[in-house]
């Protein structure tokens, strides 16, 4: 079986470097750190050798060292080094040496059921009198229970401290991975609400600015016609020059932010139905609005319309009439918003609009395409159905079903 890897222990690595920064001296000793590690327990156990045994050259002593020295190896070969630390226990009367090797097994080896009998190994060394003729002599009394109490306490403190040690290292390096998991998941949600507000932005962009645009645009063509002073004409001119411009870099901003998002619900208040009459009234078109009872229905406790969907219906008249201006200047228009009766669940919007007047000067008003697609997508994320398309009368018309929240 191959021996569990070294790997840091990134709590105390963290704690270490705290103390290094608040530190000089640690700061100082940091590098030496591994080399610490390594030496002093190797240190500590030949202490302990020849504590025990003296300076007196014999076997006791030869073998104490050597499992002294066998420390070295303990966390590339920690069951082998407990194997070699055992003569000193049992020959040379040695403990730190056993323990110290005991406890790195606990500590590193993935296989937990290599521990009792590692410890059963420990236990026998240190119970077991040497040499093992004297065995028998052993009688069951009360020295002989404390040194097997002293013997199991021996055996299970390095076991019970290694796995203590074991376990935090695993919880800190699984916290790690958490608080890494937990990085990319804000990461990931960061770019989820960005590319939604550009999206957002991009809707709002052209629902409301292209509109607002386009009116000036139209306001700016008409005072140009009826008027006859050369400079009102001329600044007229350029009020619609640089109202076209405009139309047109917001066409390549809006693909940009659109390109860059995701749809979703705006997040800031709306227009709503009760502002569709204002819509028509600023649109400098013929306009013949039929608004039903939506207006005194809405808000009942029967028929109440989400805000969702009236803002989805406001948006729809706004770029229907925004593109009767752009490509049918002078055709008269039918706005109908329905909500059929008070038990329906559906509600109906129809901009209708006829052939363009010849005699009316089309504005040559840049578009880029995202009108129709953004209602089509709004209508979608509501539930509902739409459709756009010419009519047999060289007319066009736009019609959606959203639904209500009627029970």
């Amino acid at each position: 079986m191959k021996n569990e890897p070294v790997r840091n222990d990134p709590v105390r690595n963290d704690a270490v470097r705290n103390d290094a920064v608040r530190n000089p001296v640690v700061a100082r000793l940091l590098p030496l750190l591994p080399l610490l590690t390594l030496l002093g327990p190797v240190a500590l156990a030949a202490t302990d050798a020849l504590l025990v045994n003296g300076l007196a050259p014999g076997t006791p002593l030869a073998v104490s060292l050597a499992a002294a020295a066998a420390l070295l190896l303990r966390r590339r070969f920690p069951v082998a080094v407990l194997l070699a630390t055992l003569p000193g226990m049992y020959v040379g009367y040695v403990w730190f040496a056993p323990m110290i090797a005991l406890y790195t097994v606990a500590s590193r080896r993935p296989d937990r059921r290599l521990l009792p009998f590692c410890g059963l190994l420990v236990a026998a060394a240190h119970f077991l009198p040497n040499p093992l003729s004297d065995l028998s002599d052993l009688k069951l009394d009360r020295e002989t229970v404390q040194y097997a109490v002293d013997t199991v306490l021996t055996t299970t403190a390095p076991v019970a401290l290694g796995l203590l040690v074991r376990t935090r290292r695993e919880l800190a390096a699984r916290l790690a991975e958490l608080a890494g998991s937990r990085a990319r998941e804000d990461r990931l949600l960061a770019g989820q609400v960005l590319a939604t507000e550009r999206a957002r932005l991009a809707r709002e962009m052209h629902d409301v600015v292209a509109h607002q645009v386009s009116l000036i645009s139209l306001q700016a063509g008409a005072l140009g016609v009826s008027s006859a002073e050369g400079p009102v004409r001329e600044v007229s001119g350029t009020i619609r020059t640089l109202a076209v411009r405009t139309l047109d870099e917001l066409r390549h901003m809006v693909g940009v932010l659109r390109a860059a998002g995701g749809d979703t619900e705006e997040l800031t208040p709306q227009p709503r139905l009760a502002d569709l009459p204002r819509l028509v009234a600023d649109s400098a078109l013929d306009v013949e609005i039929d608004l039903g009872e939506c207006l005194s229905r809405a808000d009942s406790p029967r028929a109440r319309i989400p805000e969702a969907v009236e803002r989805a219906a406001f948006r729809i008249v706004q770029e229907a009439l925004t593109n009767v201006r752009k490509h049918a200047p002078g055709a008269r228009v039918r706005v109908r918003v329905r909500l059929r009766d008070e038990d329906s669940r559906e509600l109906h919007v129809e901009v209708r609009n006829g052939p363009a007047d010849r005699a009316a000067a089309p504005l040559g008003l840049p578009g880029g395409g995202h009108g129709l697609v953004g209602l089509h997508e709004r209508v979608q994320l509501l539930g509902g159905a739409f459709e756009a398309g010419p009519t047999g009368d060289a007319g066009f018309l736009v019609r959606a079903v959203l639904p209500s929240a009627a029970p």
